[in-house]
């Protein structure tokens, strides 16, 4: 919890800004742009919606498909090099949806150079414009098919997604959007990777790192070893675990706060084995039928006590709890001050209702 900036870390300095939090992580997930706003949020106490907003225009940090093909959050200036070392497994495996979709390589790369062509000289698209775009090309971009080409060229390093405009996704050109890239060898960058990831979830294991990032195994070993002295091997309960060396005799601080989490917090999405935190018990609650999609969580003390859905309208965020453990009824109070601080965040009032479940 202390590595996931989830307390007080002694031994590093505050966060106080976005492009601070998502380069301590190296990669944030944000497939959920409300989740990924949140986690940005509740790690920069006292920010706003506007102000992470703001931070984003200002290209603090950007939305990308890096590892996975899932979207992150990851520094502006290290998008390219992380899609490089880590996209590429993605995008070997990307012929099978391909052939699914009834599209060929050449057709993705014909996109990719549309896109690049529409959105040069500082462009900036909106999600069905840049289909608008590809069909005037005539290339087909109905359904799934223009989801999939907008994927792509982001993870050839084309298009990045740069913030919403509104309700609107938009695209923007990497190179334009966040020149300047930063181009580590590779023995640099697997470090960097390590070093971020172990700081900011550790201590967890080297099979968890690869799970998060997609490396080979042979890859992730590799990582950790280039880290070199700033990352160093403890025992979890018999399993051997990677931490950020720092931490190894930091004092602990208390352990006793409760959280209202976004669902693709990388609380959870960063690990692969999640017992530390999720009862197994609860998994489905969090987790309903297994299909990737988290809900918001209650924490407490670093386990998972509960789920939070929430309602916005223009005058309102209604906010509905649902207990997966009996709660200290003194908890209560603490769940809602963690509820009103996600309000405050929106800038919107609470209301707050506790489900009970027939």
């Amino acid at each position: 919890m202390t590595s996931l900036r989830l307390r007080p870390h002694p031994t590093a300095a505050p966060l106080g800004t976005v492009a601070e939090v998502v380069e301590w992580f190296g990669a944030m997930q944000a497939q959920d742009v409300a989740s990924g706003m949140w986690s940005l949020g509740v790690r920069l106490p006292g920010s706003s919606h506007a102000d992470v907003h703001a931070a984003l225009e200002r290209r603090e940090a950007l939305r990308t498909w890096p590892m996975r093909g899932t979207i992150h959050l990851v520094p502006a200036r290290d998008a390219r090099w992380l899609l490089e070392l880590t996209g590429v497994r993605a995008l070997a495996g990307a012929a099978r949806r391909r052939e699914f979709l009834g599209l060929s390589e050449a057709d993705a790369d014909r996109a990719a150079d549309v896109l690049g062509t529409a959105l040069a000289g500082g462009g900036r698209l909106t999600r069905a414009e840049c289909v608008a775009a590809l069909t005037e090309a005539g290339i087909d971009g109905a359904g799934q098919r223009g989801y999939h080409l907008l994927w792509y060229a982001s993870q050839r390093g084309v298009t990045c997604i740069a913030p919403h405009v509104g309700t609107e996704q938009t695209f923007a050109l990497l190179d334009e959007w966040a020149p300047g890239q930063h181009r580590p060898d590779r023995d640099e960058a697997l470090a960097t990777l390590a070093l971020r990831y172990f700081r900011s979830h550790g201590p967890t294991t080297r099979q968890d790192f690869a799970g998060w990032t997609g490396l080979t195994a042979a890859d992730a070993k590799r990582a950790i070893a280039a880290a070199g002295d700033e990352l160093a091997t403890v025992d979890v309960d018999g399993v051997e675990s990677v931490l950020h060396a720092p931490l190894l005799d930091a004092p602990r601080p208390p352990a006793d706060e409760v959280l209202t989490l976004p669902g693709f917090d990388e609380y959870l999405l960063g690990f692969k084995d999640r017992l530390l935190m999720l009862d197994p018990e609860h998994k489905q609650a969090v987790i309903p039928g297994g299909n990737g999609v988290f809900q918001s969580t209650v924490v407490v003390a670093g386990r998972v006590v509960g789920t939070w859905k929430r309602t916005v309208t223009k005058t309102r965020v209604t906010i509905t709890v649902r207990p997966l453990v009996d709660l200290d009824p003194a908890r209560r109070p603490q769940v809602e001050q963690a509820l009103g601080r996600y309000a405050d965040f929106l800038g919107l009032p609470p209301a707050i209702n506790w489900a009970v479940d027939s």
